[in-house]
């Protein structure tokens, strides 16, 4: 197999911050190429100069020995390069098969030909072995269809060159098996792939070579799996060996904090019941569909309940909206942290302080703009938030970063109970030890903190107690000391039909 796509010392330099410092390497053609590296490593960054997003300040890209330098993501397209980004570019209020065709849409004397738009996408829709009606709007679907929308889009344009960006970070485990098949048979086709992804897992399984980046530098290419194993990928990562990412602290778990009794709505229909002590990690575990965010989002306030009620150090709390929960030391960082928590044309110092705002005006009209920094700049120490400034628009941060930020907007807020939904996802290795440590230092301060993952690994790596959903519903809670892998996908999958069977004694 020969080298179909090169890049030769690739340069990027944002203000402040140099993103790539000379990085070669190749892609053969009829393979998978793994990037793998912290977030802010630098393997976005070159995903979006194959894409045409963003031109290398040095360095040349060849493509089957021709050298191209793209201005627009469409000079790239048109050259059969295609990018599917972590953070998906759909437009939510047009029909799946319209998004699919974006671009594309096919018409006959200047109308949109409605009879082939749909029978394009329904083939494609097939071959992605997904049961999804392409007249549905994109904004109706769960965040795992979207994402293979997204990787339809690109498949559709017939590429010789495909990147993918994380693109299990949503998906489910059947899911995952369909877009490795995809993959496959793209490798079968001649297609270049390039797979980036922190699932070390997923890169051994799938790839045929692996990339390793640290701080914007190549550290090392391994031109077969077989020459690499899952520490030495690790320790070439994050420059030092991380033995136990989990490194779980044992607590003494106190009394209870936060109840929730019979609360049901928008995707929990039966009531469900649940309480969180002191100190407590409780982690909520569930396939896809399950029901574990709707259900944090009626806790929150986000979504309006149809029953229940929710008791916080004895008090009844009226949580009818986010800001009513904020008042109340309830704090969600939500799963999407694009859509719903940063505002990526906003800075740093604004991105953290939003919350607490009303804390630093001055004489009714003037905002203490010292404060706010010093504020934003004491997380960002505490935090370990990689910016080159407190005025680095949060949208040039890190997945990993920004995810920091998020938190440290809502720990600036005196807190009782945290709610993390999916704070990992899409987050490098390094990163997610970290996040780890600082659910274990707010846990220690007395805190009760609901953390939500489709990662079953690091579920069962942090939590005190695991809370194991479906359809909806709770149907088991375990302790720490009788968890595995075995236990739990016993309660998630569909096949447990015991679905209604009393929860355990209660603490």
């Amino acid at each position: 197999m020969n080298a179909y796509l090169e890049f030769r010392n690739i340069t990027k330099v944002f203000p402040g911050v140099r993103a790539l410092d000379d990085v070669s390497l190749s892609v053969k053609q009829g393979s998978v190429h793994g990037l793998v590296g912290e977030n802010g490593a630098g393997k976005s960054t070159l995903l979006k100069i194959l894409s045409g997003a963003h031109p290398q300040t040095d360095g040349v890209i060849l493509i089957n020995g021709e050298e191209c330098r793209f201005n627009s993501p469409k000079e790239a397209i048109d050259k059969g390069t295609a990018v599917i980004y972590q953070e998906l570019n759909l437009v939510p209020e047009m029909t799946v098969a319209e998004n699919l065709m974006l671009g594309h849409i096919p018409a006959r004397k200047g109308f949109i030909d409605k009879r082939e738009l749909f029978e394009v996408s329904r083939k494609e829709i097939e071959y992605l072995m997904e049961d999804i009606n392409p007249n549905e709007k994109v904004k109706n679907l769960p965040i795992a269809q979207r994402q293979m929308i997204e990787i339809g889009k690109a498949l559709l344009h017939d590429a010789k060159i495909i990147a993918f960006d994380e693109p299990t970070s949503s998906l489910s485990e059947k899911e995952t098996k369909q877009l490795f098949r995809i993959i496959l048979s793209l490798k079968e086709k001649g297609c270049s792939v390039i797979y980036v992804s922190h699932r070390l897992n997923e890169i051994f399984e799938v790839c045929d070579a692996v990339t390793i980046f640290r701080d914007g530098k190549k550290v090392a290419t391994y031109n077969s799996m077989d020459e690499v194993n899952h520490d030495l990928v690790v320790s070439k990562m994050v420059g030092r060996a991380i033995e136990d990412i989990y490194s779980y602290r044992p607590r003494t778990i106190e009394g209870p904090v936060f109840h929730v009794e019979n609360i049901s709505g928008p995707g929990v229909p039966e009531p469900v019941s649940f309480t969180i002590h002191r100190k407590e990690i409780v982690g909520f575990f569930g396939l896809v569909g399950a029901g574990r965010s709707e259900l944090m989002r009626l806790v929150y306030g986000h979504t309006r309940k149809k029953s229940g009620t929710l008791t916080l150090n004895g008090r009844n709390v009226n949580a009818a909206s986010p800001a009513a929960s904020l008042a109340e030391g309830i704090v969600l960082c939500p799963e999407d942290r694009k859509a719903e928590g940063i505002i990526p044309i906003r800075d740093v110092t604004e991105n953290i302080n939003i919350s607490v705002r009303k804390k630093y005006v001055k004489a009714g009209f003037f905002l203490d703009k010292k404060k706010e920094r010093d504020n934003a700049a004491a997380f960002i120490e505490k935090f370990q938030i990689k910016t080159p400034s407190l005025e680095q628009l949060v949208g040039n941060l890190s997945g990993g970063n920004q995810q920091k930020v998020i938190l440290a907007r809502n720990l600036s807020l005196s807190t009782e109970l945290i709610i993390l939904d999916e704070p990992t996802r899409g987050i490098d290795v390094g990163t997610k030890s970290e996040i780890y440590k600082l659910m274990y230092d707010l846990a220690e301060a007395g805190n009760a903190i609901i953390f939500v993952s489709s990662e079953l690994p690091e579920i069962l790596g942090v939590s005190d107690r695991i809370i194991v959903m479906r359809d909806g519903m709770i149907v088991k809670e375990i302790m720490r000391e009788d968890a595995s892998e075995e236990t739990v996908l016993h309660y998630a999958l569909p096949e447990y039909d015991e679905r209604r069977e009393l929860i355990g004694e209660k603490r």
